[in-house]
């Protein structure tokens, strides 16, 4: 089995919240009540999008290990506009604390059509124009891409997974999972 998840922010990448005393946080179990899948690779709790979960070790491994380099694609709101040539150093890979990144896809985009609200809202500053990146990285970093464009000057105000390999988010609401073909 191989489901596609829209995680929400604020959703933890696992079924479980061992990390927090008090008030528990949301994880995959609030919206999936299915026995036996896992994620396959992990999207951090302020980013949102297409999360898969399988129950299938090998298909887990083969979509998550960094070593078969599925790309995976993201839409970036990021502070500021981008010069083009922070977009080809972009694309050229960069030099990160652990190390310097493979290159990278990296184009200017309109807002996403249709896209849901956010809560909490993103920040918006009269003074500081933002704008939409779409990015394709074949390997995973801890938190790459918001790395990334901070790296070229310009800090992810938001950031959501539309892509891995061959499956898509499409239209699938947030909270919202359905079963794909393999």
């Amino acid at each position: 089995m191989l489901i596609a998840f829209n995680k929400p922010f604020g959703v933890l990448s696992q079924f479980t919240d061992k990390g927090t005393e008090g008030s528990p946080r949301q994880t995959l179990s609030d919206f999936i009540d299915l026995p036996g899948v896992y994620p396959a690779g992990r999207l951090d709790r302020d980013s949102e999008g297409l999360l898969l979960l399988t129950d299938d070790g090998r298909l887990q491994s083969r979509i998550a290990d960094p070593r078969h380099k599925t790309e995976k694609t993201y839409l970036a709101q990021v502070e500021g506009l981008p010069e083009l040539d922070a977009l080809e150093a972009f694309r050229r890979g960069l030099d990160l604390k652990d190390g310097r990144t493979r290159p990278a896809k990296v184009k200017q985009v309109d807002a996403p059509e249709g896209l849901w609200e956010r809560d909490p809202p993103v920040r918006y500053r009269k003074t500081v124009p933002d704008c939409w990146l779409e990015v394709g990285l074949r390997e995973g970093k801890n938190r790459q891409v918001r790395r990334m464009t901070a790296a070229i000057g310009h800090p992810t105000l938001r950031l959501i997974r539309i892509r891995i390999g061959d499956w898509s988010l499409d239209d699938l609401a947030p909270g919202t999972w359905r079963e794909v073909s393999r």
